[in-house]
């Protein structure tokens, strides 16, 4: 019986050694000025990030690790002192790092493949709007000419990318890369919200379903866009018949709701107030700059009887309640998402759209352009 058991875990420990010693993929380099500190090698799994390896800097800086290859293009991330490198290895290829300690993430030189000169074009391209979204967000300019130029600011980028990258090449593993790009946080493309990012997704999906079949990223890549089409479908025209009970008032359909902590709040609960209802989604690009300006007008304007009742249409309710626990006006959440019955019978075509009420409760005013409805709202107050 000894025997035996000897037996099969020797089968054990040789299977172990040969997965050990199976074709592996090489990350080299060194990062000057960086003496003492330690340098990890991680995974990008969809489960999130994964160590795989350390290794403490000496004074020369260089650095070299060695981990299996993966069985279809897959992403991984060097990291020092919180920032990272990202590159993406797709055989057992030799990837080159170059870079100083502090401009780790901006002023390194990478080698190996077509692949990782993209991502890292890509990156700065990210970077550069960031830049100009946190300078946006610091200076004074009105709310709705904010947003409206935040707008230009991401359509500007995500033209460039479609065109230079995700169209350009499908079936690149740069143009999966592109598609998860993220702005304050979220997704620059955003599948589940908007009709010509899903297109983007189903080209490189297609592409890369074609080329690996049975990975775990073409599967769920796969999933996103049938959802995104599930979401962004085009509805048919129904004729609504509106409960009489919502109507409280000659011009204003009643929303009912729960808040973040689970109480029903009503629209016609705030009559005797000016209420702007905002139809939103949290998660998307242009959210945080969104709520950034509508904070402006909630401080300069609340005390005077402005009060604002947002309503998300985000179908991920952790989400939701995430991103809007700090806000001060009332926060409520539609889980049907884009199939929403409010977005019927408010007419939204786009999002975030605004109406604003008046102090009899009446519906008086519809814009998408905050800026509009500032003038508005000095108006009813």
């Amino acid at each position: 019986m000894k025997k035996v058991v000897y037996f099969l875990l020797a089968l054990v420990l040789v299977g172990l050694g040969a997965c050990d010693n199976g074709p592996k993929f090489k990350v080299q380099g060194e990062v000057t000025g960086a003496g003492d500190k330690t340098l990890y090698l991680e995974a990008s799994a969809l489960e999130g990030i994964v160590l795989l390896d350390s290794v403490e800097l000496g004074s020369n800086g260089s650095f070299s690790f060695a981990e299996n290859c993966p069985e279809s293009p897959e992403f991984y991330r060097l990291r020092l002192d919180g920032k990272v490198i990202n590159f993406a290895v797709d055989s057992t290829e030799t990837v080159t790092i170059k870079t100083d300690a502090a401009k780790f993430d901006t002023g390194y030189v990478i080698e190996g493949s077509e692949n990782n000169q993209k991502i890292k074009e890509l990156v700065m391209l990210q970077a550069e709007l960031q830049q100009k979204v946190d300078k946006l967000s610091q200076s004074q300019m009105p709310a709705g000419l904010m947003q409206n130029q935040l707008t230009s600011f991401i359509n500007e980028y995500k033209e460039k990318v479609k065109r230079g990258y995700i169209f350009a090449a499908p079936n690149k593993t740069y143009a999966y890369f592109a598609l998860f790009q993220t702005l304050n946080g979220y997704m620059i493309f955003n599948p589940l919200a908007n009709k010509d990012d899903v297109k983007c997704f189903a080209a490189v999906a297609t592409s890369l379903n074609n080329a690996y079949p049975h990975a775990d990223r073409s599967r769920n890549l796969y999933n996103m866009v049938i959802k995104g089409l599930k979401n962004t479908r085009e509805q048919k025209q129904e004729v609504l018949e509106i409960d009489p009970s919502l109507i409280k008032e000659m011009d204003i359909i009643d929303i009912q709701l729960k808040d973040l902590k689970g109480n029903v709040r009503t629209l016609t609960e705030l009559k005797g107030k000016v209420v702007l209802i905002d139809f939103t989604v949290y998660n998307n690009a242009w959210a945080s700059t969104h709520n950034l300006a509508l904070r402006e007008l909630y401080n300069k304007y609340h005390s005077k009887g402005l009060e604002i009742y947002q309503i998300s249409l985000d179908t991920d309710e952790h989400f939701w309640k995430t991103s809007a626990d700090n806000l001060p006006w009332v926060c409520v959440r539609d889980g049907a998402g884009p199939l929403s019955r409010y977005i019927s019978l408010y007419g939204i075509s786009n999002l975030p759209t605004g109406f604003l009420v008046n102090r009899k409760n009446e519906l008086c005013a519809r814009n998408e352009n905050l800026e509009d409805l500032e003038a508005e709202i000095r108006k009813l107050l």
